[in-house]
């Protein structure tokens, strides 16, 4: 491959800022300078969606009215454990209004072996969703029932009725990032260990590390099974006519969904299309078809209509996925000096019936350490399967970890934002501490408990790292059109980010023109094959692509330009919407005047993610670095009743180069309510006696509202690595992995005891005090 030598900014501006020469392909376009110099990037512009949104006229899928549409409805087990000896639809069918009714089987036509309470097993198509519902009630089964366990404890004892008899597939998705959750190493329901990541296994000797520690902390933490609850929730409308079916998904991957449906049904990728212009949140839940997906399209075969099938929100909390639990068992040693000597680390959870339980590689990355060992184990319950959300696992193994840290810092005797500054060697969150701490105001936290009377102050503060990670398969297209439009397309979704927005500033900077002069077409698999949402991995990926596309446009009009001007190409640039001779102002064109006299309708040029980028290689799809973060919380604990206030959060971040401030603030502020909720409220009730979850729907299963939302102040850290042609990465996992444990130390900062396990509801606080 062809390479040219280029100079990009480096570092952090006000700090470290300054050049890095690297190789990189010929076809990149020139470094961008930092933000400040840029007229488009980086600057706070008005999401593309906005006013559609506030106005209602936004269609999601839960939206869609399509000609002679048909609506599903499942029916569901109302048992968590059982063998299913038959299953009567004739009731069903013959009811007034009822186009279809499919039986769930498998490949070779068997009934399902139920293994969870609300596992779908047949679903109805009628003319009117209150049909479909009525007519689903219907539908009967008879049930040969079994013993069953939903407690994560009691499904580890050896007598503990066993959820699969044969072992599950290996999964890919857990909570440790980049393991293989491998489904046959299986004991009892007891699946593992994972015991590494693609950052490395094990290291060192843990009985050396110990054995050199002047201090030990040893401790077990708990975090419980959290819900998505996404505003929209998971569903699909099929309609599938002769050699072409249209999927519009709610969904956080079009190309994930077209992949899966063309799988089940045997048929060509080119046969389906799948539409998502948006999307009404997923936080990882929503990156495949699901099993609502495949019966919508049976449905939509068997009838030759369109058929909406949308989850109801019990449904969505019982069957679409949640963030695992974590029973973490954590033991640190550390020097006199505050190095760390070894880290152990033990962890059980459950994501039901599926894999993906684990604490992340939070402790194995975040601080140096020569002696580490991991064991991370999935557990069987019969629940519904968990699913990635919001950093995987990495925020259940912040909670524990970032509190041991904290303890090892008091046994010191050391400030924690004064230790971290001795083992945390990067220096982008060294100034994520300074700058947060300063306008935090951590120079007020008094020591621990030491507030008089029943109301409390509390401060506390947490770090987090999460991987830059792309996906290569990621492209854009983008179009310069005779009449004067400009277009960006690829199958990229947008789930309520503002990736469009993102999208079209990156061509409007490249084509020195304003933003509302591009139009940007995404969430359709018909445009060119666009990354997944989540993950933090979209602006990453797709940006870069959008860049070079844009790029390599404007070369081809500024060389047809030239011809008009005659100037040489290499002369001509583009500001403010006209094109223009540097070395003669007088040779000049407006920028749609150029389209308007374009020799051929249109131009168009396509850009794929680069995986050689200044002598980095691609692997594992591990970009470069880290996205680093760190959190500091304020909370006033009341000391008679138990209640805990978040009062006032500071949140400190970086993503590369931020292209749009104030969509990077929005997913900091949605990262650290989440996380609120998290250390404070979510809670999903499970009844062990009959396998229900009791709080499926939102008022019993507890959200922040209004009056429960801290301040928020986000700083957001300009750090430019060179190491694609916008250098821009994604925020959306970090603000969610810090917040609950800094919460956690801030509660122990006021009352002096610490609490192991979240939510840190009243009664927790009030037994940690030994008032109950």
């Amino acid at each position: 491959m062809d390479t040219k030598k280029i100079k990009l900014p480096y570092g952090i501006p006000g700090h470290n800022l300054g050049e890095i020469e690297r190789d990189i392909p010929v076809t990149e376009p020139p470094a961008w300078p930092i933000n400040e110099k840029l007229k488009v990037v980086g600057k706070p512009v008005k999401r593309y969606d906005a006013l559609a949104k506030v106005t209602g006229k936004a269609k999601f899928t839960a939206d869609m009215q399509l000609s002679g549409m048909l609506y599903a409805k499942f029916f569901r087990s109302n048992t968590p454990k059982a063998k299913i000896k038959s299953i009567n639809t004739n009731k069903a069918k013959d009811f007034p209004g009822v186009y279809a009714v499919e039986v769930m089987k498998s490949d070779e036509g068997e009934l399902p072996e139920v293994k969870f309470v609300g596992q779908p097993l047949a679903a109805v198509a009628a003319s009117s969703l209150a049909i479909a519902e009525e007519a689903a009630k219907l539908i009967e089964v008879e049930y040969d029932y079994e013993d069953f366990v939903v407690d994560v404890e009691e499904a580890q004892r050896s007598e503990a009725p066993i959820v699969h008899a044969v072992a599950i597939s290996a999964q890919t998705d857990g909570g440790d990032v980049g393991v293989t959750h491998d489904g046959s190493q299986t004991n009892g329901n007891i699946v593992g260990p994972s015991t590494g990541s693609f950052f490395g296994g094990p290291r060192g000797s843990l009985d050396e590390g110990f054995k050199e520690a002047d201090i030990i902390v040893e401790r077990v933490y708990r975090t419980q099974v959290h819900t998505h609850v996404p505003l929209e929730t998971h569903g699909v409308v099929v309609d599938w006519k002769p050699g072409n079916m249209t999927v519009y998904a709610s969904t956080q991957s079009t190309a994930g969904v077209r992949n899966e449906m063309a799988e089940y049904f045997g048929i060509s990728k080119s046969e389906v299309r799948v539409i998502s212009e948006f999307t009404g949140g997923g936080f990882g839940a929503k990156h495949s078809a699901g099993v609502f997906g495949p019966m919508a399209a049976k449905l939509s075969k068997a009838t030759g209509r369109p058929v909406w099938l949308m989850l109801d929100r019990k449904e969505e909390h019982m069957a679409e996925g949640y963030r695992p639990n974590s029973i973490h068992y954590l033991k640190i040693g550390a020097k006199k000096n505050g190095n760390l000597t070894a880290i152990q680390q033990r962890s059980h959870g459950t994501a039901g019936i599926a894999l993906g339980a684990g604490v992340g590689r939070i402790a194995q990355v975040l601080y140096e350490c020569p002696n580490f060992s991991t064991e991370q184990y999935d557990v069987y319950t019969n629940a519904g399967p968990g699913a990635a959300w919001r950093a995987p696992g990495n925020a259940q193994g912040a909670f524990g970890f970032e509190q041991a840290i904290d303890e090892i810092a008091e046994k010191l005797g050391m400030d924690p934002v004064s230790y971290r500054d001795i083992i945390d060697k990067s220096e982008i969150r060294k100034v994520e501490r300074q700058q947060g701490a300063e306008k935090f105001g951590w120079s007020r936290r008094k020591a621990a408990g030491s507030d008089s009377g029943a109301i409390k102050k509390g401060f506390g503060m947490a770090q987090s790292t999460w991987p830059r990670f792309v996906t290569l398969d990621s492209t854009a297209e983008v179009r310069l059109m005779q009449g004067g439009a400009v277009e960006i397309r690829s199958s990229v979704q947008d789930m309520g980010t503002g990736t469009k927005t993102i999208l079209g500033q990156v061509v409007a900077e490249e084509l020195g023109i304003p933003v509302d002069y591009v139009t940007v077409l995404i969430g359709d698999t018909y445009f060119p094959a666009g990354p997944a949402s989540g993950g933090s991995v979209a602006t990453g990926s797709i940006t870069p692509p959008a860049r070079n596309a844009a790029y390599k446009a404007k070369l081809e009009l500024l060389e047809q330009v030239a011809k008009k001007l005659k100037s040489d190409p290499a002369n001509l640039t583009i500001e403010d919407a006209k094109i223009f001779d540097k070395t003669d102002g007088s040779k000049a064109i407006s920028f749609k005047d150029a389209l308007q006299g374009m020799r051929t309708s249109q131009i168009i040029t396509n850009a794929s993610r680069s995986d050689d980028y200044g002598g980095f290689k691609q692997e594992w799809g591990l970009a470069y670095g880290d996205l680093g973060s760190v959190q500091f919380a304020e909370v006033t604990v009341d000391t008679e009743t138990g209640f805990v206030k978040v009062d006032k959060i500071v949140a400190a971040h970086s993503c590369g180069r931020p292209l749009n401030i104030a969509h990077v603030k929005s997913q900091i502020n949605g990262g650290v309510i989440q996380g609120l909720s998290f250390a404070l409220y979510e809670y999903r009730v499970m009844d062990k006696q009959t396998g229900f979850m009791m709080n499926a729907n939102v008022d019993q299963y507890k959200l922040p509202y209004s009056m429960e939302i801290p301040e928020i102040e986000s700083i957001v850290i300009e750090d430019y690595s060179g190491t694609s042609s916008t250098d821009a990465y994604g925020i959306g996992e970090p603000a969610n992995i810090a917040t609950a444990v800094a919460i956690a130390n801030a509660v122990y900062n006021a009352i002096g005891v610490r609490i192991y396990e979240i939510p840190i509801t009243p009664d927790k606080v009030l037994k940690a005090l030994n008032k109950i």
